[in-house]
């Protein structure tokens, strides 16, 4: 259907594992450097220039709007990439989804303000946000799918980390990148500052693009497709009409993921601004490090996932974020300093999310058969994003305003999500092991514990 020219490929299986590896890591890191930028920006620059108001509350709002909007594209991006991975390939879908992500940030760092443009500022940079989020949408699914099917079984845990550890990396390098922005005079940030980690990501395209581009296609997604020769393939109807029981444990752990995830990437900075008065450089001091944290944790909790199962270390990460959820907000609220802040939230990220978030590219690869795996991965995880990732700064907010300037509210909206993703984990089948080359739902379950 579509062709790309790509460099010869290395072809001997250690070396694609270790250039999936770092494709893997790579790619991710762009997304959510691209992603985590936007997210910092609306909590901190883009209420202010570019959807003023004499409301800070309805301009927070507005901006936080602008945020929603990529989530809300992301199912339709999965949907659209994620289909031509199952029938097309894996990395020719990889490089395409990193080429549309990364020209829009490139974009957004040339967005004018509300003084210079009008209302065409905020115009252009909604239709950035849903470009961004279009190719975002089958980013991370890709990238899991890609590590999953290259690893060794014993290891798929470990080797499916990668993807995660690149998210958290990207966010390190984008908060690290934005404090740096924060320490300019309060107008100088305003007026350029903030451009400059959105110009640089045009280094981290170049960077996986040279990587990706020497890929070889997945062994699992090549033997499936020599499988399914004479059989009608149809990865969307076969992962609503078939495969939605996987789909369900996909939405409710993606989305108990994303609620802790984004109260502390992009909830906390504004909270902390706006509603506690505190420095505006707290929130992404704080984190950078619980970023660094759990960049390191993911792999820690990806192997354990090989050792014990995937179901025991994502039900860890639910249960624990929901009793973290009122002694996270009492240290916040009552001890007004960094270091406070910053502890909490590398105990959040570092062992809530590292939970949650370490056995996905692993555990819902295996969910799904070869044949449909993208597109059910990338679709049903994507839906959660935009739910819960994309709502959970406006719900925080609106709480927030609703209980009088209180977090009691944000607190237990973090542990209903808790508790759904916890049951959805609960009520599905533990997969470690399973043949990911498997191209029926019926192969699918009959290859699982297949190594012990």
């Amino acid at each position: 259907m579509f062709t790309l020219t790509t460099v010869k490929p290395v072809h001997t299986a250690a070396a694609h594992r270790r250039r999936v590896l770092l494709a893997s890591l790579v790619g991710s890191a762009l997304e959510w450097y691209d992603f985590y930028l936007y997210g910092a920006a609306a909590a901190l620059v883009f209420n202010k220039i570019i959807f003023p108001s004499f409301d800070s509350t309805a301009s927070l709002l507005a901006s936080f709007g602008t945020l929603a909007v990529g989530y809300f594209v992301r199912p339709l991006g999965g949907v659209i990439f994620g289909r031509m991975g199952d029938l097309f390939g894996r990395k020719r879908v990889l490089v395409l989804t990193l080429l549309v992500m990364g020209s829009s940030t490139i974009g957004m760092a040339l967005v004018p303000t509300y003084e210079q443009a009008g209302a065409l500022a905020p115009i252009l940079l909604v239709v950035l946000r849903a470009i961004q989020g279009l190719g975002a949408g089958a980013e991370y699914g890709g990238a899991a799918v890609l590590a999953a099917e290259f690893s060794e079984p014993r290891r798929r845990g470990l080797f499916g980390a990668a993807p995660g550890a690149g998210v958290y990396i990207g966010i390190l390098m984008a908060s690290g990148a934005f404090a740096l922005a924060t320490q300019l005079p309060e107008d100088q940030f305003l007026a350029w500052g903030w451009r400059i980690p959105f110009a640089a990501s045009v280094v981290v395209i170049g960077v996986a693009l040279l990587i990706r581009l020497r890929l070889a296609e997945s062994p699992a997604f090549e033997a499936a497709q020599e499988r399914s020769k004479t059989a009608e393939v149809s990865p969307v109807r076969d992962v609503v009409r078939h495969e939605w029981k996987a789909g369900l444990v996909v939405f409710g752990l993606q989305a108990a993921q994303c609620v802790v995830a984004y109260l502390n990437l992009t909830f906390l900075a504004a909270y902390l601004t706006d509603t506690l008065q505190l420095s505006s450089s707290t929130g992404p001091v704080a984190v950078t490090v619980g970023t660094a944290v759990t960049a390191v944790s993911l792999p820690l909790f990806g192997r354990l996932t090989d050792r014990v199962g995937r179901k025991p270390v994502a039900l860890a990460g639910t249960l624990f974020s929901a009793v973290f959820a009122f002694p996270y907000f009492w240290v916040i609220d009552h001890v007004h300093t960094s270091l406070a802040v910053t502890l909490v939230v590398v105990v959040s990220m570092g062992i809530g999310v590292g939970c949650m978030f370490a056995p996905q590219a692993a555990y819902f690869s295996e969910l799904f058969t070869a044949r449909s795996r993208f597109t059910g991965l990338a679709l049903y995880r994507e839906v959660a994003g935009a739910v819960a990732g994309g709502l959970t700064p406006l719900i925080a907010v609106a709480l927030v305003a609703a209980t009088g300037d209180r977090s009691w509210g944000v607190a237990l909206f973090v542990i209903g999500s808790c508790v759904v993703g916890g049951a959805a984990v609960a009520l599905g089948p533990e997969t470690r092991g399973r043949d990911l080359a498997a191209t029926t739902v019926t192969e699918l379950r009959a290859s699982t514990g297949t190594y012990r």
